[in-house]
């Protein structure tokens, strides 16, 4: 259990995560995925890093028990964390390769949404479910995935696209068989690590340049509003509902 990393092809790391029994991850987790990312990256002899994940799913966001037990420091450690994760998937000096399978929700769309490219299994799916658990974040990195109205609506909704739609919209390289995906993720991977080593990391350093959006400022713009929403007790009210509220009469100013 927790992050591992292996050598399976030279050239090749994989990172991968396992936190039963859904990988929602607490927060020295995020902080252990950033940090094997970062030395995969680091490694000179490293030319590619494929992100998996052990289990039912790639991800499902942060550990929300954690945050209701242990109050305000651990939505502060988990912001963090995911902040640091999420930089580390892109500021990778390397492609990262994402292979994701089951569910990618949350904090998964942080990462997924960073990475250099996108295999998937048949059977995932991804989606931001954050106004359904209190929390906002990570449109950010959703927006990389799909259009930007559908974003908003998936942003609104909490619903889900599946690997297909993302393949669709050109976000996911390839979606196979679940026995497959971790076979097309190496497959992918020995292709980029058949390049210069060094003419890759220039070659990331430069695409990461020219993005429009900066994507460290745009997600910590976002994580205020979740801290504000657990400051003033939404976050809270949700999460005790599981998104089922609640038009609030007064609150939302309703009348009778």
């Amino acid at each position: 259990m927790g992050v591992s990393t292996s050598s399976p092809e030279k050239g090749i790391s994989v990172v991968t995560v396992d936190f039963p029994p859904v990988n929602a991850l607490p927060v020295n987790g995020w902080y252990a995925l950033a940090d094997a990312v970062r030395a995969a990256g680091r490694d000179p002899r490293v030319r590619c890093v494929v992100l998996a994940a052990e289990g039912r799913g790639f991800n499902a966001g942060v550990d929300i028990k954690e945050i209701q037990t242990q109050g305000p420091s651990a939505l502060v450690g988990a912001n963090r964390g995911c902040f640091e994760a999420f930089a580390a998937v892109y500021e990778c000096e390397v492609p990262v390769v994402a292979a994701v399978h089951g569910f990618c929700l949350g904090g998964g769309i942080g990462l997924v949404g960073n990475a250099d490219v996108i295999v998937a299994s048949e059977d995932a799916t991804f989606g931001l479910p954050e106004l359904d658990r209190g929390a906002l974040g990570a449109a950010t990195h959703l927006a990389r995935l799909v259009p930007q109205h559908l974003m908003r609506a998936l942003y609104y909704t909490s619903r889900t696209a599946t690997a297909a739609e993302l393949h669709a919209h050109g976000s996911v390289w390839r979606v196979v068989p679940r026995d497959e995906l971790r076979a097309a993720a190496l497959e992918l991977a020995r292709e980029i690590a058949a390049k210069d080593g060094e003419l890759l990391r220039l070659a990331k350093a430069a695409i990461n340049g020219i993005d429009p959006v900066d994507v460290r400022r745009s997600y910590r713009f976002e994580q205020g509003f979740t801290y504000e929403a657990s400051t003033v007790g939404v976050a809270d009210r949700v999460r005790d509902t599981f998104g089922r509220d609640t038009f609030g009469g007064e609150r939302d100013g309703a009348q009778a």
